[in-house]
């Protein structure tokens, strides 16, 4: 969604203030999360998913093949269940073997593709799948809850409330993977179809299709355990539970290195917030259902827990922001102009851009067709203007990064860290710059720095001589001149923090992405990853109707 694209009837939030890695690191999600497009599409077009081949014995170990149709095609989750050893369950990139793993096909899959599947998916990067699958991925079991829960519906009786609260999954993913990872499909063949055109939906198709199998495991244990006494898991409980997924560094350079798909995600929210902020009488029962969700949301931070002090602080001051909200939403509605404006003087960044996702919710005729203008081709299309004046490329620069040019970049604590691959897994790493022998492998995701050598550079050149001429002479400058160029017609592209400083907190980075996702309970474990939830509330194939498509992110009844 470029800026010469939306209405400028309504005012966006500038991107220096947008763009801070603070207030990524507070997003939430909204209207606009990828798994909450997913659902509402899946409702709205009555998907049909059908368990069509079960062939998992009675510890645990086979196959099932999950059919998903949908009114244009048909795709499957095959999903293969091993019998995992405890010392060999690992959530590390580099664990080669799980309790689970994953493939989402392109059509349905008949014997012989099932038996080509059986000899790669299992192995995830050793093994090769085809342009036939979308994505791969693996999951671990909570082996304490998972056991819990195993134990006490073989009883017939139903597991412990408070276990499957502090948990909340029962199995966690450690990668799904698409856009050509290891041989799957990419996205350019796939982009043209609407049920995936909106970004990560065929990942997304395959979390909620895990959760389905993982659902349907644990009962047929317990049966294999307590055969005609055993309980089915209480539906209520069962759509409580949400996949757990443990996220680390890997994700991070993602934002960086897709400029224009950032500023598409971003723009979309934004302009979200600004047609609802552009309305002036409010409905009362518009305003009463932004409070009700506020209440909703209230009850979830109550009961999140996180061992990183950070985490814990800032679920704490969201729970006081929205107490806060709650007491003023007690009076008569007001323009929610009116809302975003005390919350930007009276709450913390949490608490605004929770309410700023939430004056969203009652919308979707206003804002849920802007889902169409999240995805972007030009990220890897996009070729520098070689005739532009050096003059203009100076001016974008400042107004990007004029923050950064008068940091001292030979200093050690701007500098600290370096992003490289790692030689083992080819998986993104952070790095000590000046403790560890990496600048030579440094990845350009230093923009703050890279920006401000340019303009420097820039400085001795005069204005009107084009851009081609001096990168003939300072390759060197390319990435940083493309990215100023992109910022043109894309505010939002970039983050406006030094992405290499002693105080970066890659967290920041991977909780911006996770809201766009739509993920929930976040719990970082580090400054370098994190554990969230993947659709814990939604409902499950059999109750997914247009009335539950939506709101079930939000803890608590339906508004």
């Amino acid at each position: 969604m470029m800026d010469a694209d939306r209405d400028h009837t309504t005012q966006l939030r500038p991107p220096a203030q947008v763009m801070r890695l603070s207030r990524l690191g507070s997003l939430h999600q909204c209207r606009l999360s990828f798994m909450r497009q997913l659902t509402r599409r899946m409702a709205r077009e009555s998907w049909r998913i059908a368990c069509a081949d079960w062939r998992i014995d009675a510890s645990g170990v086979g196959h099932a093949v999950y059919t998903v149709t949908t009114p244009r095609r048909s795709y499957a989750l095959v999903a293969f269940a091993h019998d995992l050893p405890p010392d060999q369950r690992s959530d590390r990139v580099i664990a080669e073997a799980w309790d689970a793993t994953f493939a989402l096909v392109d059509g349905v899959p008949d014997t012989a593709d099932i038996a080509r599947l059986a000899a790669h998916v299992p192995l995830q990067e050793a093994g090769r799948i085809s342009e036939r699958e979308l994505c791969l991925s693996r999951a671990n079991r909570s082996v304490r809850l998972w056991d819990h829960v195993v134990e006490r519906l073989a009883a017939g009786r139903q597991p412990d409330a408070d276990q499957l609260a502090e948990v909340g999954y029962l199995m966690r993913t450690t990668a799904v993977y698409g856009s050509g990872k290891f041989g799957a499909a990419d996205r350019v063949l796939i982009e043209d179809r609407p049920e995936l055109h909106p970004p990560f939906q065929a990942e997304m198709l395959t979390v909620y299709l895990i959760r389905v199998f993982v659902r349907d495991l644990v009962e047929h244990m317990a049966r294999a355990r307590g055969g005609d006494r055993a309980a089915r898991l209480d539906p209520t409980a069962a759509e409580a539970l949400g996949i757990g997924n443990s996220t680390g560094l890997g994700m991070a350079p993602f934002l960086v290195n897709h400029p224009c798909l950032l500023n598409n995600w971003v723009m979309a929210r934004e302009e979200a917030i600004a047609r609802v902020r552009a309305l002036g009488d409010i409905a009362p029962m518009d305003w009463q259902m932004v409070a009700d969700l506020a209440r909703r949301m209230r009850a979830g931070a109550a009961a999140a827990t996180s061992r990183h002090p950070l985490q814990a602080e800032r679920n704490a001051r969201l729970a006081q922001d929205l107490d806060r909200l709650i007491a003023e939403m007690a009076g008569p509605p007001r323009p929610w102009a009116d809302l975003l404006d005390w919350s930007a003087v009276v709450l913390g960044e949490e608490g605004q851009e929770a309410l700023a996702s939430l004056v969203v919710e009652p919308y979707g005729r206003l804002v849920d067709g802007l889902a169409h203008c999240m995805s972007d081709t030009l990220d890897t299309g996009f070729r520098i203007d070689g005739t532009m004046p050096l003059g203009r490329v100076r001016q974008l620069i400042a107004e990007v990064f004029g923050w950064a040019l008068d940091i001292d970049w030979t200093a050690e604590a701007p500098t600290a860290r370096a992003w490289y691959v790692s030689e083992e897994k080819l998986e993104p790493r952070l790095g000590q710059r000046h403790e560890e022998p990496i600048a030579d492998y440094e990845q350009p995701l230093a923009t703050a720095r890279d920006a401000a050598l340019a303009h420097s550079a820039l400085s001795d050149w005069p204005e009107e001589t084009p851009v081609a001429a001096f990168l003939l002479r300072h390759p060197e400058h390319r990435v940083a001149v493309r990215r100023a160029q992109i910022s043109a017609f894309a505010p939002y592209s970039e983050i406006r923090d030094n992405l290499i400083g002693a105080e970066l907190m890659p967290i920041d980075m991977l909780r911006a992405k996770l809201s766009f996702f739509g993920a929930t309970d976040f719990d970082p474990r580090s400054d370098r990853w994190v554990r969230i939830r993947m659709f814990a509330g939604a409902p499950y194939p059999e109750t997914l109707t247009p009335k539950t498509a939506d709101f079930w992110v939000y803890p608590g009844s339906p508004p």
